[in-house]
């Protein structure tokens, strides 16, 4: 069976709407059942998916999904936010940008971009509409920040990145820092052009800051140290060598548990089985997908599949910057219409040979495949931060999809930037 009507057999699968586990679970053990003699018979397509998932490294996403949702009941973003919204709340586009800093903070604690944005649209989005912004304007601005859930360390699509390509996840991380930080700049210089452009009720927010800084700075310090600290901690024992990330991910359980329930006290113990089962209701669908997808690749490997996409893109397209474009519109295009797991999973094999054939390092391919990915966050039809943003909301899918366009040309600007300016990735990691 050749690859052309195996990818074609995915395509028309999804497109019926068949679960993409399922649909993976299909394509990569049909070539061994029309063909006898294929190497990768059932047996091996079933030893590839248990073989694939007994991974150290793996751990480390259950436990970040775990801590991410302690951290959201405990209500982490709330005291976060009200930090930023102290010191520049009184300022042009202070709110939506405080949202944005919330959004980085907490992008490091929960590793991901719909638990970032369902846990501070929650809480930031009726503030924001309190304070005289337009619903759909405050709802866009979640949804597109949330993305920086997944490039600000810890990442969970970078530790199936590290996975699949065989890089250091603790190299990973520390590359993510300075993109994400870019692109959360882009993305406060439109929310400032926005407020400028269109005024604010500078009454409200005069109300609202004045409601905070009545607290006073060390009320607000002290409300918000321990969360403040819990990114510091996380990263710090990754970053010092004191744990590796999957025994930095189980901190952060330990730590989120205790901060929750014995300082703010806004969860109980008998709070913890609940989010225990939601937690495994979360990662069980991720951990079929990611057995499914590592049997997958081991198909294409014998279909010599990246051999001969790496021939057909250098013959057609010539030059690194004409190839580093075309792969980039390629992203685009699969993140409006796959999940960011399976799409690292399945595509991280085939195309990083032609990247290191062109000369990029496998720490700044991955760096960009997890920016055009997050993208895909907020663009229909799979979009999930949209759809997690209209759930808080109640605002259509396709008006939020609108209000954020210029959010996503500010995020496609920064990801121009950091395809054609490595240093950008690499810098902290040399």
């Amino acid at each position: 069976m050749s690859a052309g009507i195996i990818f074609l057999i995915f395509i028309i699968s999804l497109f019926l709407s068949i679960p993409v586990a399922i649909t993976l679970c299909i394509v990569a053990i049909l070539p061994g059942i029309v063909d006898p003699s294929f190497p990768a018979g059932i047996q091996l397509v079933i030893r590839s998916m248990l073989g694939g998932v007994d991974s150290f490294p793996m751990l480390a996403v259950p436990m970040f999904i775990l801590s991410g949702i302690i951290m959201a009941h405990g209500g982490i973003s709330k005291k976060l936010f009200n930090m930023f919204s102290y010191f520049i709340g009184n300022k042009t586009a202070g709110l939506p940008i405080a949202v944005i800093i919330t959004c980085l903070f907490y992008g490091a604690i929960s590793g991901s971009g719909p638990a970032t944005t369902a846990a501070v649209g929650a809480m930031t989005i009726p503030i924001l509409v309190a304070s005289g912004y337009d619903i759909v304007f405050a709802t866009a601005l979640v949804a597109v920040a949330g993305g920086l859930g997944v490039i600000i360390p810890p990442s969970i699509p970078f530790i199936f990145y590290g996975m699949s390509s065989g890089t250091s996840v603790g190299k990973m991380f520390i590359a993510g820092i300075v993109p994400g930080l870019l692109i959360g700049l882009c993305l406060m210089a439109y929310a400032y052009y926005y407020c400028k452009k269109n005024g604010e009720d500078k009454e409200k927010l005069e109300a609202n800051y004045q409601a905070i800084r009545s607290v006073g700075f060390l009320g607000v310090f002290k409300d918000s140290f321990w969360a403040l600290l819990s990114p510091i901690i996380i990263l710090g024992s990754i970053y010092s060598g004191v744990a590796s990330p999957t025994e930095a991910a189980t901190i952060s359980v330990y730590y989120s548990l205790f901060i929750s329930i014995f300082i703010y006290k806004t969860i109980t113990v008998k709070d913890i089985p609940r989010m225990l089962v939601e937690s495994v209701r979360t990662y069980a669908p991720i951990l079929f997908i990611i057995a499914a997808a590592i049997a997958f690749s081991r198909v294409l490997t014998f279909l010599q599949v990246p051999q001969q996409i790496v021939a057909g893109i250098t013959t057609v397209f010539h030059g690194k910057i004409a190839i580093l474009l075309i792969t980039n519109i390629f992203f685009l295009f699969v993140g409006m219409v796959m999940d960011t797991t399976p799409a690292i999973l399945i595509l991280t094999p085939i195309l990083l040979p032609v990247m290191t054939a062109i000369g990029v390092d496998p720490v700044h391919f991955g760096i960009i495949m997890v920016v055009n990915l997050a993208i895909g966050f907020v663009t229909p039809p799979i979009g999930i931060n949209l759809f997690v943003a209209s759930s808080v909301t109640g605002i259509e899918v396709m008006d939020i999809a609108k209000k954020a366009m210029p959010f996503i040309g500010a995020f496609i600007l920064a990801l121009l930037l950091i395809t054609f300016i490595p240093e950008i990735s690499l810098m902290l990691v040399n």
